[in-house]
């Protein structure tokens, strides 16, 4: 008498062994193909993520470029304000102003 005869263990018949096999064979290959999927799938989102950190990074240097813009064209209108209240500065009219032109050298008139 046998051990598995013994216990009450029958042997599994050839057919059951072959359908349970091919299960088995089948669910690691839908595996495999799942996994294959979802590589592609992570580098199609990495892919696009980089495309979206390259433009953040653009629209930011962009920024701050207007904003110091920004600052330049309000520090000329603060000064020009500073200028009259502070130090009472004022353009004079047209009478009041007088051009002076320099006398041309000879090597400036060729």
């Amino acid at each position: 008498m046998d051990k598995n005869e013994k216990l009450g263990i029958s042997e599994p018949s050839p057919v059951k062994r072959v359908v349970v096999y091919t299960v088995m064979v089948l669910l690691v290959f839908c595996s495999a193909i799942m996994v294959v999927f979802q590589v592609f799938e992570y580098r199609h989102d990495y892919r696009e993520l980089s495309t979206y950190m390259r433009e953040k990074d653009d629209l930011n240097a962009e920024w701050g470029r207007l904003l110091i813009e920004q600052q330049t064209f309000g520090a000329t209108a603060q000064i020009g304000s500073r200028a009259v209240t502070q130090l009472r500065m004022f353009s004079p009219p047209a009478a009041q102003t007088a051009v002076i032109s320099l006398p041309m050298t000879p090597e400036q008139k060729h």
